[in-house]
């Protein structure tokens, strides 16, 4: 069975390690000590708690997309038709392209919160340090 350390567990849900530790303490995600005292998150648990984060998040509306991710805008670039936005959604980056209209009228620039939504057709999947890649169609 995979763990992780509270560090590890912060950064696949995009939070800090003090967060993840308050919500140890509070029960809301379960974690056992090892040998040396430290905290480890059993995979499945970790997924469980993400997956319930998700579908209690949002703003209540209902959509076929499933995949969220809520950041700040770090850059927004803008020709006379097109508009190309970058948001640091946790550690990673998402960039979209919209029009330029589109874009204005969200008010989109860098220190706006924002949810940039993925619904795809084709969405690859990779396992850091292996080969193999999985691809959904």
């Amino acid at each position: 069975m995979t763990t992780f350390r509270i560090s590890e567990a912060a950064a696949l849900l995009g939070v800090s390690s003090d967060t993840v530790r308050r919500w140890v303490d509070a029960g809301r995600l379960p974690a056992a000590r090892d040998e040396h005292g430290h905290r480890l998150v059993e995979g499945a648990d970790l997924a469980a708690f993400a997956r319930a984060q998700v579908e209690t998040g949002g703003d209540g509306g209902r959509s076929s997309a499933r995949n969220r991710f809520r950041g700040i805008v770090t850059d927004v670039i803008k020709d006379a038709v097109m508009a190309q936005v970058e948001l640091a959604a946790g550690p990673y980056r998402v960039v979209s392209l919209m029009s330029r209209q589109a874009a204005d009228e969200l008010g989109l620039e860098p220190g706006v919160v924002a949810v940039a939504v993925v619904k795809s057709t084709n969405v690859v999947v990779e396992i850091p340090g292996h080969e193999r890649v999985a691809g959904s169609q």
